[in-house]
């Protein structure tokens, strides 16, 4: 069970790690626009609050996506090794010496 939780852990940390990494250069290539010729400028106005906030709760929630699936994958591992362990060691005590 201490494995089982430790694992889960282990993988929301790393889970949200990986999803540090990978979401701001996804979320820079959605909110880039298309079709612009090479060299050229973007001609735009744009509300800097709702673009900071768009980008910072877009990052939280896959932090928050990332956390769980690793998390899950934790607990997976750690049912598939406790299983092991268990099984081995319920029939250790039955054997003749």
């Amino acid at each position: 069970m201490k494995t089982t939780v430790i694992l889960m852990l282990v993988g929301a940390i790393v889970g949200a790690a990986i999803a540090s990494v990978v979401v701001p250069p996804a979320l820079s290539w959605y909110a880039s626009p298309g079709g612009i010729p090479g060299g050229s400028q973007v001609q735009a106005v744009v509300q800097i609050p709702q673009v900071i906030h768009f980008a910072i709760s877009s990052l939280i929630r896959w932090q928050l996506i990332g956390g769980v699936i690793g998390a899950a994958a934790g607990f997976v591992l750690g049912i598939v090794l406790g299983s092991r362990g268990r099984r081995e060691g319920d029939f250790s005590r039955y054997r003749a010496a």
